[in-house]
């Protein structure tokens, strides 16, 4: 099957992101919040092991990455991994990838606004509950909704920002932590026997994610071959570094006690050595991470949305592009309403299971996309990405998802078997109804 040639609606869209732009970008995504507590959860499950689950899972996102840098400049349009799955099986596998990503995508979103409210609650108890509680709910994705409306170039300087303030107590913990630093703590790696690296693997997958969500606004980037692959590696090399200097700081300081601060180890570790300016410093670095993810996601992840609508698998509403700023504006303002009624009305930790699952089926959906992909003749006049030996990157990527997913239980399976099925009656329905009207 032919990629798809772009809509009305597509050749609308501002191609304005470059490397950097897009680099930071998928920073934002992938450094989240989630690093201020996984250093205490690692830490319990594999102690001093810890280090080498870090490297295990940058090892497996390299795989990753690289299989999506090898789809990725051979599909412009916008809605990334779903773009890349649908221009290679067609487009019922195209839109269970949507699906899923767009479920992975939304629940996370809604989870971290529910931390984010809870960590402003707990910095200023009048925002912990009730009506408080929803206005910073709806002031957060109101937000959101105004910065990324008023264009691609908004949403991308907000990203900037934000990216520098969240990476700043980061920063600040590791260059005056280092000089706290036990070195028999911090220097100490012990094996911890394959099944549990597998399971620190599983878990720190999710501190990994996030290229998947930054690589959506595929239709708003500059030269995609060249971008895409460099603006990926770049981030991800950032992001192993920093991940491995934060645990060897925390593991130096807290020592065989870091798993016993599984909600805010770096806030405990850092008021060791900064007392209790420390840790107000590294709280409100969470909050900072967590909204940091907030922009990035809500400047891509909408385009979900504008991808269905585009293709006719929502309304066509959903493809609708503002006159004067050029943004899918109705996809963005139905993206943060539906999350703010799940972050009000659900918690991220009860959804964690099949989000984990379904970023797992979607990246082995991707992998095989882009051994579909590599085998087609380029479009005319792209020079997508490509070197000897590319075609191995894919198929260690399937292996690689199915021994992760093997990690799960028949009941976490079950629960995304039940959404690929929903979904697919979804699009049986859908189909029958464009076949009448048709």
């Amino acid at each position: 099957m032919n990629a798809p040639a772009p809509l009305a609606e597509e050749n609308q869209l501002v191609r304005a992101l470059g490397v950097p732009s897009l680099a930071a970008n998928i920073v934002n995504s992938t450094v989240g919040a989630g690093i201020f507590a996984l250093p205490a959860l690692v830490a319990a499950q594999l102690g001093a092991g810890a280090p080498l689950a870090f490297l295990a899972c940058a090892g497996a996102m390299v795989i990753f990455v690289t299989s999506f840098a090898l789809a990725g400049s051979r599909v412009s349009a916008t809605g990334g991994l779903y773009a890349y799955v649908e221009t290679a099986f067609g487009r019922y596998i195209g839109f269970i990838a949507g699906v899923l990503y767009f479920l992975t995508a939304i629940l996370a979103s809604s989870g971290i606004v529910a931390l984010v409210a809870d960590t402003i609650g707990a910095l200023a108890p009048i925002f912990a509950h009730g009506v408080m509680h929803f206005l910073v709910v709806l002031l957060v994705f109101g937000l959101l909704a105004w910065v990324n409306i008023r264009g691609i170039q908004s949403g991308a300087r907000a990203v900037w920002i934000v990216t520098i303030a969240k990476l700043l107590p980061l920063f600040v913990f590791i260059a005056v932590g280092i000089f706290f630093v036990r070195g028999s703590d911090a220097l100490t790696i012990e094996w911890p026997g394959a099944p549990s690296l597998g399971r620190g693997v599983l878990l720190l997958l999710f501190a990994f994610v996030g290229i998947e969500v930054a690589l959506m606004p595929s239709g708003e980037v500059k030269d995609p071959a060249r971008t895409v692959p460099r603006a990926i590696y770049l981030a991800l090399g950032l992001t192993t570094v920093l991940y491995l200097l934060i645990q060897v700081v925390a593991q130096g300081i807290l020592g065989d006690t870091l798993g016993k601060f599984p909600t805010a180890p770096l806030a405990q570790a850092a008021s060791h050595f900064l007392g209790d300016p420390g840790r107000k410093l590294m709280l409100t670095g969470a909050s900072i991470s967590a909204f940091g993810f907030l922009v990035s996601d809500v400047l891509s992840s909408p385009r979900v949305l504008f991808a269905f609508g585009r293709d006719r698998f929502l309304p066509k509403a959903f493809a609708h592009v503002h006159p004067r700023f050029r943004t899918p504006d109705i996809a963005i303002l139905s993206y943060c309403a539906i999350a703010a009624v799940l972050s009000l009305s659900s918690t991220f930790q009860h959804l964690a299971i099949l989000s984990n699952i379904a970023v797992l089926v979607l990246y082995f959906l991707s992998c095989g996309a882009a051994i579909q992909l590599t085998r087609r003749d380029p479009p005319a006049g792209a020079q997508p990405f490509h070197f000897p030996g590319a075609w191995v990157f894919p198929v260690l990527g399937i292996a690689i998802s199915l021994v992760i997913l093997a990690q799960a239980t028949p009941e976490e399976l079950g629960v995304t078997g039940i959404v690929l099925v929903i979904a697919s009656v979804l699009f049986v329905i859908q189909r029958a109804v464009r076949q009448r009207k048709g």
